[in-house]
């Protein structure tokens, strides 16, 4: 037993073999493999949805025909043609006006009132309390646009809507919100921040969470107040986050959502509801010119390019903060 302890206790240790270059490599990307797999389901995403329908694009240029390929040698080239028809419209100027006005007041009273949730759910102590407040903001987002749009006609219905039912009843006059040009925008931004004012103030919830909270530690020796450290530390730390995202809501200042307004649209409001998505849909799916929605759609796409493009040299020039 002596002589075989000795022998196992004179054995010297191996040393370890360097690696090759090739297994280094292999190491490296079996360790970063769950990674690449996350990162290849939104590059298929972009891949399939964003860049291989740009193939498509060359319809606006054509006098295309369904069921026909997008470039072939028969394609019918037009040049400008459907460009020139969209602008000489007598409706153009309203489309325009009407897009720009409800993408002007989603960033003029969601984008700050995002900031503002996110703002006021950080003062919350309670855990239960935040976490509960958080999730029943959320909640509005995923629910259907259909939903959403079929909750507004019931409150605002001018036979049996809840709020025409309230005005009644106080002796006043059924007003019909939802046949009066007027009323479509405050209908369509309202529900919109109802539904979507949770959901973007992640961000910078998320952006909060990352403040060192030695800062406010600093504060309170020196005296300062909830409401002062708001101004003087969480603000200016997140303000990197919302230059961000606002330069990104400018870049999408024309690609307001044609669904939810076809659902609430009729022809009776054309007046402030009718915008370029919704022409481009009827262009397309109604009047089966397809050519012209796609030039109402590329319109709409190198309009927001420029505005992004713009948005972010501005940013650059003002401050720190740009995308590129």
């Amino acid at each position: 037993m002596k002589t075989a302890t000795n022998a196992t206790l004179s054995v010297e240790p191996q040393a370890n073999v360097p690696l090759t270059a090739s297994q280094r490599r292999w190491v490296k990307f079996r360790r970063q493999l769950p990674f690449y797999v996350m990162a290849a389901i939104p590059v298929v995403y972009f891949i399939l949805f964003k860049y291989w329908p740009m193939f498509g694009v060359s319809i606006a240029f054509q006098n295309y025909k369904i069921g026909a390929p997008f470039i072939s040698a028969d394609a019918k080239w037009v040049g400008l043609r459907w460009f020139k028809q969209l602008i000489n419209s007598p409706f153009f100027g309203r489309w325009v006006r009407n897009t720009l006005a409800i993408s002007f007041w989603n960033i003029a009273l969601i984008f700050p009132m995002s900031i503002l949730m996110a703002l006021m759910l950080n003062e919350i102590r309670n855990k239960k309390l935040k976490g509960f407040t958080s999730n029943l903001s959320l909640l509005p987002h995923f629910i259907s646009t259909v939903v959403i749009v079929g909750v507004v006609v019931n409150f605002f219905s001018v036979d049996d809507g809840l709020v025409n039912q309230v005005i009644a009843s106080m002796g006043g006059e059924k007003i019909d919100f939802m046949g009066s040009p007027e009323w479509f925008r405050p209908l369509f931004i309202g529900s919109g921040a109802w539904q979507n004012v949770g959901f973007s103030s992640i961000v910078y919830t998320a952006a909060i969470a990352g403040i060192d909270p030695s800062l406010y530690e600093a504060a309170a020796l020196d005296g300062s107040t909830r409401v002062k450290n708001i101004f003087k530390i969480t603000l200016p730390c997140i303000l990197p986050t919302i230059i961000t995202m606002f330069i990104l809501r400018v870049g999408s200042v024309m690609a307001v959502g044609y669904e939810k307004v076809l659902l609430m649209y009729n022809p009776a409001i054309y007046e402030t509801a009718d915008i370029l998505s919704s022409y481009s849909y009827r262009a397309g799916i109604v009047d089966g010119k397809y050519s012209l929605s796609a030039a109402v759609s590329l319109f709409n796409s190198v309009c927001d390019l420029i505005l992004v493009i713009g948005a972010n040299k501005v940013s650059k020039k003002i401050s720190e903060t740009s995308l590129w």
